[in-house]
């Protein structure tokens, strides 16, 4: 560490000033503060110029100014060092990145053909906790044995991978299962946004699956019961049917209370339809006990959700997603970036009165806050990603 460090808590400035005050990045100025390592970017005599000046016009005596960029004397062996405290910096919300991709220069930096965090390619590079084991194994058996489930999760927290793998899981067990997947692009809960999903878009999209080769009825009623009548011959074949509906929390309340007649569909005591609908937390504010206009469909449908990862499964997930990509994650990075990850993106609030822990900890979010990381440190010139690297992105 320098005494630049001292000087700077000596004259009242913080990291963050001297870094705006220079134009560069506050994780380059942790790094120099805090290391001492120099951005091999900018030249080092012009850099330390424009510090004197600014530790000058601070208020910093000439003795001060002289010493800064000499290192901090080490503590004697009995005496604890001084605690290396993040200085407040007034950007400590809770906030998500953009998608981030490796650029060219930090892939062969790092020795990395391939994407850590990318679309997965196959079943093998699912990473799968004890909570996501559950949604999926009940994704699995609604399919196959029936029912109505809601899955629920942020944005990033592995929805949309979940129902992948059900469509692919379903077909290398040789399931036979037909699933069917309406959509509407851009779908909004109603008209005035854009465009919403209803039950005769959903009932189409059935029919297509079921019987491709059928013309549909003119009339609502006579489609409905021309695809009932199809679904029976169907499950005479052999087949069982599931319904995915994604975006789920964009579906409008009619939609929903329609769902429940498509669900008694049924040929005896058989039920020829199970339902799964995927969406984010605002499909559960939808299915609320509250919400008096889709008590039934709510009395009728289990929910699950996806929750953050646990801090103690952090280094699981990324040292699975990088032995995906060929890499060790000591290469990477430090226990100290670990921690700074799962800080970055798990942070105390207030909310009702109460101190909260918010938690973000997702794949998505957790992706792109490495990715960004890995091209600053190599940016910095630093050999791995270390916890000023991920406070500064």
């Amino acid at each position: 560490m320098l005494k630049l460090k001292k000087v700077l808590q000596a004259v009242g400035q913080s990291q963050s000033a001297l870094a705006r005050s220079l134009r560069l990045s506050g994780a380059t100025v942790a790094q120099l503060v805090n290391h001492g390592l120099w951005p091999r970017s900018l030249d080092s005599d012009e850099l330390q110029g424009r510090i004197r000046v600014f530790l000058i016009e601070s208020g910093a005596n000439d003795a001060a100014v002289a010493d800064a960029f000499d290192d901090v004397d080490p503590p004697c062996a009995n005496t604890a060092g001084p605690a290396l405290l993040k200085e407040p910096s007034g950007e400590d919300e809770l906030m998500l990145l953009p998608k981030q991709t490796l650029q060219p220069m930090t892939r062969k930096a790092f020795g990395l053909f391939r994407e850590p965090f990318d679309e997965l390619q196959c079943a093998q590079d699912m990473w799968v906790s004890p909570d996501i084991r559950y949604v999926r194994e009940v994704m699995y058996q609604t399919a196959r044995h029936g029912g109505f489930l809601a899955v629920e999760g942020e944005s990033g927290a592995g929805k949309s991978t979940l129902r992948r793998d059900l469509v692919n899981r379903l077909a290398e067990n040789n399931e036979p299962v037909i699933v069917m997947e309406p959509y509407v692009l851009a779908s909004e809960d109603n008209d005035a946004k854009g465009k919403s999903l209803k039950s005769t878009h959903i009932a189409e999209s059935m029919m297509a699956a079921v019987a491709p080769l059928a013309k549909p009825k003119s009339s609502p009623e006579a489609r409905f019961a021309q695809l009932h009548k199809a679904l029976k011959e169907s499950h005479a074949a052999g087949y069982r049917h599931c319904l995915v509906i994604e975006e789920a929390h964009s579906l409008p309340i009619p939609t929903l209370k329609h769902l429940k007649r498509i669900l008694e569909l049924e040929i005896g005591f058989t039920k020829l339809v199970s339902i799964i609908m995927i969406g984010q937390p605002e499909l559960g504010v939808k299915l609320s006990e509250r919400n008096a206009d889709v008590r039934e469909v709510v009395q009728r449908c289990e929910r699950v959700t996806l929750t953050p990862i646990e801090n103690s499964k952090l280094v699981e997930f990324l040292t699975f997603r990088f032995d995906r990509a060929g890499k060790a994650l000591g290469d990477v990075m430090d226990e100290g970036a670990i921690q700074a990850i799962a800080a970055r993106l798990s942070q105390p609030q207030r909310h009702g009165g109460r101190d909260v822990t918010v938690s973000l900890l997702y794949p998505l979010a957790i992706g792109n806050l490495v990715i960004a990381a890995m091209n600053l440190a190599v940016q910095l010139g630093v050999p791995k990603v270390t916890a000023d690297v991920v406070r500064g992105v």
